[in-house]
């Protein structure tokens, strides 16, 4: 435990840097809203407008299976891990951690310009659950990689031999490991609770884009 809180307190940097980075790039999607043209708005809209209706008749093509939601999670942890381990790999770290936030703060910024106070509704059912975890986890994961890289610079590159490089591996994969458990876990609750959520949101949502 004490060896926890020293690690956490010596990467406290690195959390507030890629923290700033993520919500950067949440205030960066939200903007993007307003550069969006008549004709995407429309676009968008129309895809919505079939997704709720979707939602709300409880066909199973508007929920993903448990397989492609763990998938896609999973692929941002090992393509976070696999950064992690080269050197080059630095900047492509910081670039998933923005343009997470990016993502993030895209969707939340359109449900809330075209629904209003229904789209925030509909968002902090639908998006806020999951993110509570995969963000953290996200961070996490990416402050590991972050410090393994940078052990690597240090050991290797600048010859600054401080040890093997073993233990710092299998710490680096552990954490990973149990990141990984984390996202199969709110992979869970994104497949089998989120979609009942929606369905009770996803009809003010229809009345409000009068389908």
């Amino acid at each position: 435990m004490q060896s926890f809180r020293q690690s956490f307190k010596e990467q406290m940097p690195l959390y507030v840097f890629v923290a700033v980075l993520f919500l950067v790039g949440v205030l960066f999607g939200a903007l993007m809203v307003n550069a969006l043209s008549l004709e995407q708005q429309q676009d968008l809209s129309s895809y919505l407008d079939h997704f709720f209706l979707t939602v709300h008749e409880g066909d199973g093509e508007a929920g993903a299976t448990f397989g492609s939601v763990a998938a896609l999670h999973l692929k941002w942890i090992g393509l976070i891990w696999i950064l992690g381990l080269s050197v080059i790999g630095l900047p492509g770290i910081l670039i998933l951690d923005f343009l997470k936030g990016v993502l993030v703060g895209f969707t939340v910024g359109y449900l809330v310009g075209q629904y209003s106070w229904k789209g925030l509704l509909f968002a902090l059912v639908s998006i806020a659950p999951q993110n509570m975890i995969v963000i953290p986890v996200l961070m996490i994961s990416s402050v590991a990689a972050i410090t393994f890289s940078l052990y690597i610079i240090k050991n290797r590159l600048l010859a600054q031999h401080s040890g093997s490089v073993m233990k710092p591996f299998t710490s680096y994969v552990g954490l990973t490991f149990v990141m990984i458990l984390l996202m199969l876990g709110i992979s869970t609750f994104e497949t089998w609770i989120t979609p009942s959520m929606m369905r009770w949101v996803a009809p003010m949502l229809l009345s409000a884009s009068g389908v």
